[in-house]
């Protein structure tokens, strides 16, 4: 909550659900834009384990909790506790970003999109005819590899510890488009070093690094030098993955963009105002 915001019995609440969440910065970035635009609302973030999810959700209806955000371990869990889907959530089979509409809770993905503009801005990266690399095939991974999909690269490759998973997000991608290059590969060393050469975007959708974890375990001195790297987990300083790359000479960059652009889409579902780069600013 921004310093001074009066909370009164006709405030907004919105937030996010998570675990963990403390580390979010949604809401900071939200709030400032509230106060920013003189709107009676606030974002609270809530801390729910998996086994509770279905009973956060409930008691966001009764509470009227006016929608917020979505984040690791729930954006496919939530998919059936939810009314409706837009389109490209339903496509993805992942959500995060919630609407109240009356009595209903709508969900919808601007990970994606938020993804892509991320791309384009802070990496000066265009998805067009490249090869992409993605580690995760859980909930962020989706939303993300569908907007990447959508972008016509020239090959999508999903790296994830169990394939299942992988091989499921890989169906759902080319159920969408027949014609999408889709690969699955095993995150192993042999695996992970035959791709390198090829690659021109890593993008890690994992929680690979929200804890710290390092990842000496790819292949960095195959990757072309003409690779960037963007990690979807952001920190107050260069995430793990971020780091190795910008030691290694790569052009890299961590997901403080993609959660200003889903963020600025998802204030303008609630809101129907456009935040503009209040959220950016809110964050500098």
């Amino acid at each position: 909550m921004m310093s001074g915001q009066l909370i009164r019995g006709s405030t907004a609440v919105y937030g996010i659900l998570g675990d963990p969440v403390r580390h979010s910065l949604s809401p900071r970035m939200h709030n400032a834009a509230f106060a920013a635009l003189g709107l009676d609302a606030v974002y609270v973030p809530f801390a729910v384990p998996p086994a509770r999810l279905a009973m956060a959700v409930a008691g966001w209806r009764a509470l009227g909790v006016r929608g917020g955000n979505v984040t690791i371990p729930h954006k496919q869990a939530i998919v059936p506790l939810l009314d409706e889907l837009d389109d490209f959530a339903r496509l993805c089979g992942a959500v995060n970003t919630l609407v109240r509409d009356g009595d209903r809770l709508v969900g919808y993905n601007t990970d994606g999109p938020g993804l892509v503009r991320s791309l384009l801005e802070d990496l000066d990266f265009e998805p067009d005819g490249r090869c992409l690399f993605l580690l995760g095939a859980g909930g962020a991974a989706r939303g993300a590899a569908l907007a990447l999909a959508q972008r016509r690269p020239a090959c999508l490759v999903l790296a994830n510890r169990t394939l299942a998973r992988a091989e499921e997000l890989r169906a759902l991608l080319c159920r969408h488009d027949p014609q999408l290059d889709c690969r699955v590969c095993p995150l192993t060393p042999a695996a992970l070093a035959a791709w390198a050469p090829q690659v021109d975007l890593l993008l890690n959708t994992s929680a690979l690094g929200l804890r710290g974890e390092d990842c000496d375990f790819l292949p960095w001195a195959l990757f072309p030098p003409h690779l960037r790297v963007y990690d979807a987990v952001y920190a107050p300083q260069d995430t793990p993955l971020v780091a190795r790359a910008r030691a290694s000479g790569l052009r890299a960059c961590d997901g403080l963009g993609m959660l200003i652009g889903q963020g600025q889409l998802a204030f303008t579902l609630w809101t129907g105002c456009d935040p503009g780069n209040l959220l950016r600013q809110a964050l500098a």
